[in-house]
């Protein structure tokens, strides 16, 4: 009998969960300033962050420096993001995002370490970009779900919190702060 209420508790407090579970983007539509990719992410970029576990605990810490380019192609905007990071573990890595302005908020991008395609919309001064990374872990390549929010503050400072999942359990987080120069 005890397995029929906790079920029946279950069902009945599912819907309640999946109501909480996101926020949109477009919740952000009015606030300013305004976040447009192509002209934050233009130049050289600095970046400051660290990855927690699901416990808290701060596992490693990085600078990462990015540079920065747009142009049109066939009169679309695409963007190349070339990241070179620094690990507080002395190790060094580097990613290059490829990301096209889809148009109405809408971005696209892809780099040699994601799975697929990232989708991104942006909102007034907020971008919620959401991809699967292929992550090196003891020896093995794990596929995580990134979901990643950034907040314009200024002209030269963005704040981004990434969420990492894996089989919809999280593993941790992402936390940082980006100055362009």
């Amino acid at each position: 009998m005890k397995s029929i209420r906790g079920l029946l508790a279950f069902c009945l407090l599912l819907p309640a969960l999946s109501g909480c579970a996101g926020s949109s983007v477009s919740q952000y539509r009015a606030e300013q300033p305004k976040l447009d990719l192509a002209t934050y992410f233009d130049g050289v970029i600095d970046g400051w962050g660290m990855f927690q576990d699901r416990s808290g605990e701060v596992k490693k810490r990085f600078h990462v420096v990015i540079n920065a380019t747009w142009e049109k192609k066939d009169g679309v905007d695409v963007g190349t993001l070339d990241e070179h990071f620094d690990w507080s573990d002395g190790t060094t890595s580097r990613r290059v995002w490829t990301i096209t302005r889809l148009g109405d908020g809408r971005y696209s991008g892809r780099a040699d370490d994601v799975v697929g395609e990232a989708e991104g919309e942006a909102a007034g001064n907020a971008l919620r970009w959401r991809y699967v990374l292929a992550l090196p872990v003891d020896g093995k390549v794990w596929n995580v779900d990134f979901d990643d929010w950034m907040y314009l503050m200024d002209d030269s400072v963005m704040l981004n919190r990434s969420e990492m999942k894996k089989f919809g359990f999280r593993l941790g987080e992402v936390t940082l702060s980006f100055k362009k120069r």
